[in-house]
């Protein structure tokens, strides 16, 4: 089994995804670059989590709510703008929520400072998923070419 290293931060991060994602029109919309890279966290944060029987039970979870903001963020954005990418967004809205959620169950086995960091990262792709929710609902529209002008990449 390969592994990977940890990443350092989000910008170094960034410059070891491959090139067909980074290129691809998801990879503007800054929440779901911020989702991949927050998956990658909980990766490597379920290793701590797993020498502890109590750990082992969250990484379960973690990692697929985890997980769940990007492919529902995927997801929406293949069926189109608007209320229906919107009605995605919103799930991915509620898989940020409860990957914060196992985050604060799981502060007794992880790092202050960690702990800190996950919070402040899952806060900021949340706070991105509203701004588009609010947006694609607004517009209404089912078809379009940008997730939202208010959370790309350099909010």
């Amino acid at each position: 089994m390969e592994t990977t290293s940890k990443p350092k931060n989000f910008e170094d991060w960034q410059a070891n995804v491959p090139e067909r994602i980074r290129s691809g029109p998801l990879w503007s919309f800054g929440a779901y670059s911020k989702a991949l890279f927050l998956y990658e966290l909980v990766w490597c944060d379920c290793e701590p989590l797993m020498k502890d029987t109590r750990g082992r039970a969250i990484v379960e979870q973690v990692i697929r709510s985890a997980g769940s903001i990007c492919a529902n963020i995927e997801e929406g954005y293949g069926r189109g703008f608007g209320r229906d990418y919107a009605h995605f967004l919103g799930y991915a809205l509620g898989s940020a929520r409860e990957t914060q959620g196992w985050y604060i169950r799981a502060r007794h086995l992880l790092k202050a400072k960690v702990l800190e960091h996950r919070l402040e990262f899952i806060d900021e792709v949340i706070a991105l998923l509203v701004k588009t929710i609010g947006y694609q609902r607004k517009t209404g529209r089912s078809v379009g070419l940008r997730p939202s002008p208010l959370a790309t990449r350099n909010s």
